[in-house]
């Protein structure tokens, strides 16, 4: 299945920090809402979060596609994270995909408990 292909294409891009690889996965106009960066344009979110991560693993747990949407799915995972500054996190997230009619990625939606993350994330950027 291309959805699920692309999930996997993306954390892979995700993982390696490699702008390029995921952006190709995004629609020209894409957006993302994230908890930790609110809504930003696809292609100022991962520059930003790029210039901001150290290193990423992801472990991938389950890819859910909608039965009501097939062009929704969300993928749940653990997210290794270590900032630029070297501060550790990891946490469980859910990111919701909403597809457009190419098989290109319109609308993410980043879902995860920034607690452990918030305070060491705003001191870095600061």
């Amino acid at each position: 299945m291309r959805i699920e292909k692309t999930i996997k294409e993306y954390f892979k891009g995700l993982e390696v920090g490699s702008y390029e690889n995921i952006i190709k996965l995004f629609s020209p106009n894409a957006i993302v809402h994230s908890p930790l960066y609110g809504e930003v344009e696809a292609r100022e979110f991962y520059k930003e979060l790029f210039k901001d991560t150290s290193k990423s693993k992801i472990t991938l747990i389950n890819i859910f596609v909608s039965i009501n949407n097939p062009r929704t799915a969300a993928a749940h995972f653990r997210y290794h994270w270590i900032l630029k500054d070297g501060t550790p996190t990891s946490f469980e997230c859910v990111d919701v995909f909403q597809f457009d009619d190419n098989g290109k990625i319109r609308e993410l939606t980043i879902i995860y408990d920034t607690s452990k993350i918030r305070a060491f994330f705003d001191e870095m950027k600061r």
